[in-house]
């Protein structure tokens, strides 16, 4: 990874609601791997209650990493993380009871006989006892639409059924932040579906705090509050999806490519005829903007 000589952030970020409570901070992180290679650099980053931030990137920028920060499955090798006001330090052994991840690979993290057995996981190791354990699991699993899958073996569940699963042992733990690395990756159109209504769900309904690193900007376009664009381990850019996703130079620049509804739209406006306006996000906003545009013309 090749480590910037400077790190300007081109975008300054206007979409963290006014006075919000700041439950992650990532200040000046530095990772470096055994093998001398860089992880994150220079890495600042923050997470308010109750909102979205879309970590978005190419392969190797470092989103994975700060994800294993957020609840200290990795540890600065210098720099500062701070989770719900507590400095994370190796005394911090239980920081997964605030912060829950949600691996990219289902199978890294579904290891019990049962889905039920799997989920209750979390709350007895947080002292619940078997009862109150299973009521905890249950609420989990029907929260993420799950709760048939219960007495299933993990092994034989479908890729889309996983990633429920271990949604479900996540939230089942009640943290105040998930942060989840390529949580549509390799899923069918009808689970990626049923993870974003989940992650909106939680947020909206649950009051959670969600971190996704994703490629999928679409998705990002549609149901973030905040987007970080990450390069060579830290955040070069951050704002509002619309601030970030139409502006094509600094995606290009980030090896990324803007999402499928912005790219349509911007062809359409090219033609001289055309006037459009509200730079739409989600399919819906641009179908509207067409009909609009078709009724004018």
């Amino acid at each position: 990874m090749t480590i910037p000589k400077q790190i300007q952030i081109i975008h300054t970020c206007n979409a963290c609601t006014p006075g919000a409570k700041e439950l992650i901070h990532v200040d000046c992180a530095n990772h470096i791997y055994p093998d001398g290679s860089h992880g994150i650099h220079e890495m600042c980053f923050r997470v308010l209650e109750k909102e979205i931030v879309a970590l978005c990137g190419p392969n190797g920028s470092g989103k994975s990493t700060l994800i294993e920060h957020l609840n200290g499955l990795l540890r600065p090798s210098s720099g500062n993380v701070t989770v719900m006001g507590k400095k994370l330090d190796l005394s911090l052994s239980d920081i997964w009871r605030d912060v829950g991840v949600v691996f990219q690979s289902s199978d890294d993290q579904l290891f019990a006989p049962t889905v039920l057995d799997d989920v209750m996981f979390g709350p007895m190791n947080m002292g619940f006892n078997i009862e109150q354990a299973r009521e905890e699991a249950l609420s989990a699993l029907k929260a993420v639409g799950a709760e048939k899958l219960s007495d299933k073996i993990p092994g034989y569940l479908s890729g889309g059924q996983k990633r429920l699963v271990c949604i479900a042992g996540v939230l089942a733990m009640k943290p105040g932040v998930i942060a989840m690395d390529e949580p549509t990756s390799d899923l069918d159109p009808l689970h990626a579906q049923m993870v974003e209504d989940i992650i909106l769900n939680l947020k909206n309904n649950h009051g959670i705090s969600i971190v996704i690193a994703t490629h999928d900007l679409d998705m990002a376009a549609r149901i973030s509050d905040r987007v970080c664009i990450v390069k060579d381990g830290s955040i070069i850019a951050e704002g509002k999806p619309k601030s970030i996703f139409y502006d094509k130079n600094l995606l290009e620049m980030s090896g990324l490519r803007q999402p499928n509804v912005v790219r349509i739209y911007e062809g359409i406006r090219k033609d001289p005829g055309v006037i459009m306006d509200n730079c739409p996000l989600t399919i819906d906003e641009l179908i509207k903007n067409i009909s609009r545009m078709m009724r004018e013309s």
